[in-house]
């Protein structure tokens, strides 16, 4: 019999506690049960696999991203926007390295997986954005990889110490996003060319 109180997102969200302090391949069956005070074996009860707890991991990661994103932009347009959008992606990569790393490379197993519905949302949320700048829809996927990519590169970088210079990376991220602006902007149908 199952143990009281423990089910698959408890799992999940024991999982990718660790994912954040271990990193996505410190997870182990063995850690999780450890740290829900159970025995390994009563974890296959929940969780079908390894391969199946860190699928949960980002799954339960791109939610949490799309939930802060959507949040962040509520009520904003333009550079307002965009700048909320950029801290809400680079603030929960600092907060939750583990688990957001976990999302990279991650496969949905089709429409209705969870990974899919919650990587939907952040796409969605992150075009509203863009959609603001007027891109065309024929340039649209390529504005949401060009920023995901600036956001990913400098979170990612910020999370594991990467920048070991003295310049203040406050200031860098506002150039960041003020760079991604003007880009944006020139994008627009109505920038001169």
């Amino acid at each position: 019999m199952p143990r009281a109180g423990l089910d698959p997102a408890a799992v999940v969200a024991a999982a990718a506690a660790l994912a954040d302090e271990t990193g996505p391949a410190g997870v182990t069956m063995g850690l999780v049960a450890e740290r829900l005070g159970v025995r390994t074996p009563s974890l296959y009860k929940h969780i079908d696999s390894l391969a199946d707890l860190n699928h949960g991991i980002a799954a339960l990661a791109m939610a949490e991203a799309a939930d802060a994103i959507r949040d962040a932009v509520a009520g904003l347009s333009g550079r307002d926007a965009l700048a909320a959008m950029c801290r809400a992606f680079r603030d929960y990569v600092l907060k939750h390295p583990g688990r957001y790393a976990a999302t990279t490379g991650a496969t949905a197993t089709g429409p209705g997986d969870p990974l899919a519905l919650a990587g939907e949302r952040v796409i969605g949320s992150m075009a509203a954005v863009l959609r603001g700048y007027r891109i065309e829809p024929d340039q649209m996927n390529h504005a949401l990889r060009t920023l995901r990519s600036l956001l990913h590169g400098f979170a990612t970088l910020q999370a594991a110490n990467g920048f070991q210079w003295d310049a203040d990376q406050e200031v860098s991220f506002t150039w960041l996003i003020d760079f991604a602006h003007r880009g944006l902007m020139s994008m627009s149908p109505d920038s001169p060319s």
